[in-house]
């Protein structure tokens, strides 16, 4: 289960950042094309946050759906699976949105 490693690594980078302060929230951003489950990694946030800092933190997720440019015709259209074909039919296309997993805001306990 990599969501429990992911979790233990959100722990240790907000607590480095946010040292001896009781934080209150984390919100992530993890895209439904990054093959991270936002339900386990819940599960798994639960676990890794106690005797921390964080212990007791809410845990907002927000869960983008993917999101391609063509490079071809100059579209963007929605992905929901990592099959990179543009509805014109090239394969020339890049992911814009939906593969990330980033912290995008921590709210301390003044």
């Amino acid at each position: 289960m990599h969501e429990l490693a992911i979790a233990e690594s959100v722990v240790e980078t907000v607590t480095t950042r946010t040292g001896q302060r009781r934080v209150a929230e984390v919100r992530l951003r993890i895209g439904k094309l990054s093959g991270v489950s936002a339900d386990s990694l819940r599960f798994c946030f639960e676990l890794a946050v106690q005797g921390t800092m964080l212990d007791g933190a809410q845990l907002d997720i927000e869960e983008p759906s993917g999101l391609a440019h063509c490079s071809e015709c100059g579209e963007e259209f929605p992905l929901s699976d990592l099959i990179l074909l543009c509805p014109c039919g090239s394969a020339d296309v890049s992911v814009v949105e939906g593969d990330e997993l980033r912290i995008m805001s921590v709210e301390v306990v003044s």
